[in-house]
């Protein structure tokens, strides 16, 4: 699957920052960019919680995937984590990568780049090997990071690295052994992390911004909402006028909106396998969508609009959601809500 000379240097040029990424707690954010349409938009697929060697109906959501790669003219896939069950990768010679990855996307349409972030479950894993060139050089449409900025004209992505937030990862791991080289000592590591999104996020002139990671926020499902990042992300994502975050971990499809910040919270983790039916309450003016089941979602937007677009396993949309930037709105002041809100008109279809 080539993309051509101007893919090669870009993954050339990429190589030396991911390994510096990989062996410091030090770096920071790297930047990548991805044009937009000529007409100045930009579409793009979400999954995560995918890697089962196509079973648990993964083969099948990826064929529906393509059709509405195909319909919409997809510029990229986002992968919201937990790449590779149960344990991650094994090595860059792990053939869970080609069963799990390179053989089950196969539609023209998705291949595309692919930006990915890391799940719990990779942890488990050789976190290394999903940071390589090496895979890269297997099927070039694949790149993770840990943290990362994506840059597509007038919106920009932030990734962001979520496992090492959680405690329990590293208080109570149970038999579970997670590959913290890169990350120790961990305190390090989330300040310099919370610190360089604060900074980027504070730079950015981007009218939308979008920060992803692979732990839930707010969820009415399994895992429900995670702490760790309640207390220490949010407040960014608040103070820096954040329009989205987007995430898996949890095995469902949903949409929540923060009655207070307005910050679209949507899930994505139906990749794979699903259906646990265990549901925690949830403000019902606040839930847009909650459907415990496999699928995954898509996203049109231009400067002045975001449509959204959630579909199950076969296909069928299950939730549609549209957004309206106010591009007259006033400039950011630094008390409470004016620095982190922008005026958006939002309407719903279902």
């Amino acid at each position: 699957m080539a993309f051509g000379k101007t893919t090669h240097i870009f993954f050339l040029l990429i190589s030396a920052w991911i390994w510096l990424s990989s062996v410091t707690c030090l770096a920071e954010l790297h930047h990548f960019q991805h044009q937009v349409k000529p007409d100045g938009s930009l579409s793009f697929l979400v999954v995560g919680d995918w890697g089962r060697k196509g079973l648990y109906n993964q083969s099948k959501v990826a064929y529906q995937m393509g059709l509405v790669g195909e319909k919409l003219d997809i510029d990229f896939v986002i992968s919201t984590g937990d790449n590779f069950y149960e344990n991650g990768l094994t090595g860059v010679d792990d053939p869970a990568f080609n069963e799990s990855f390179s053989t089950i996307y196969t539609a023209p349409s998705l291949n595309k780049q692919w930006y990915s972030v890391l799940g719990n479950h990779d942890y488990r894993g050789d976190v290394e090997a999903q940071l390589s060139d090496i895979l890269r050089q297997l099927d070039e449409r694949w790149l993770c990071l840990r943290s990362f900025i994506l840059e597509a004209g007038f919106v920009e992505f932030f990734f962001v690295d979520t496992t090492p937030f959680v405690d329990k990862y590293f208080t109570d791991p149970g038999d579970e052994t997670y590959d913290w080289k890169g990350v120790s000592p961990r305190e390090q590591y989330l300040s310099n992390l919370l610190k360089d999104l604060d900074v980027e996020l504070k730079k950015s002139k981007a009218t939308w911004k979008i920060v992803v990671g692979h732990h839930t926020i707010k969820s009415k499902g399994p895992h429900g909402v995670t702490q760790e990042l309640v207390q220490q992300l949010e407040p960014i994502l608040e103070a820096n006028g954040v329009d989205m975050y987007i995430n898996g971990h949890d095995h469902c499809l949903e949409h929540i909106i923060d009655s207070n910040s307005q910050i679209q919270y949507l899930t994505s983790g139906g990749g794979s396998k699903a259906w646990k039916n265990e549901i925690h309450d949830w403000d019902p003016e606040e839930l847009k969508l909650y459907y415990d089941g496999q699928g995954f979602m898509s996203m049109q937007m231009n400067q002045e609009k975001a449509h959204i677009v959630f579909y199950d396993v076969f296909g069928k949309v299950l939730h549609t959601w549209n957004i309206s930037k106010d591009m007259q709105s006033f400039p950011r002041q630094d008390d409470e809500y004016t620095k982190r809100l922008r005026k958006l008109r939002i309407s719903t279809s279902r």
